[in-house]
């Protein structure tokens, strides 16, 4: 049944990605900036520290919530090969100081959204 709720959970936050991407905007290499990912992955990794503080008291989330909204809406939505695929892009393109900002920009501040979204499922959890 896993299975199940990965695929469920995987194709609700792929569509919410692609929803998050109508309403940014595409990006264009050439110019700008990849907003749509960049919001996709942040808001993925604090959504998946707060899934994961809640999931170790099961009073809160039981296994299959956990995969459900975990892995597979987490899963979905962000997107490390999307990430990878603009900032060479934008290497590709000359862009060079935009490539360090978003790349750079994507690690860190997914790394400070992880953190606060472990603290925000603490902070609900009473510990």
């Amino acid at each position: 049944m896993g299975f199940v709720w990965v695929a469920i959970g995987g194709a609700a936050g792929s569509c919410l990605r692609y929803t998050l991407s109508l309403l940014l905007g595409a990006f264009s290499v050439a110019e700008g900036f990849p907003t749509a990912t960049f919001t996709a992955n942040v808001l993925g990794s604090l959504g998946l520290g707060l899934v994961f503080v809640l999931a170790e008291d099961r009073t809160w989330f039981g296994n299959d919530l956990r995969l459900l909204l975990g892995t597979g809406v987490m899963g979905g939505f962000t997107t490390y090969s999307t990430f990878n695929l603009e900032g060479i892009g934008l290497m590709q393109h000359g862009a060079w100081g935009r490539a360090a900002l978003y790349m750079g920009g994507t690690v860190v501040v997914c790394l400070v959204a992880g953190i606060l979204g472990v603290v925000l499922g603490r902070v609900i959890r009473g510990s």
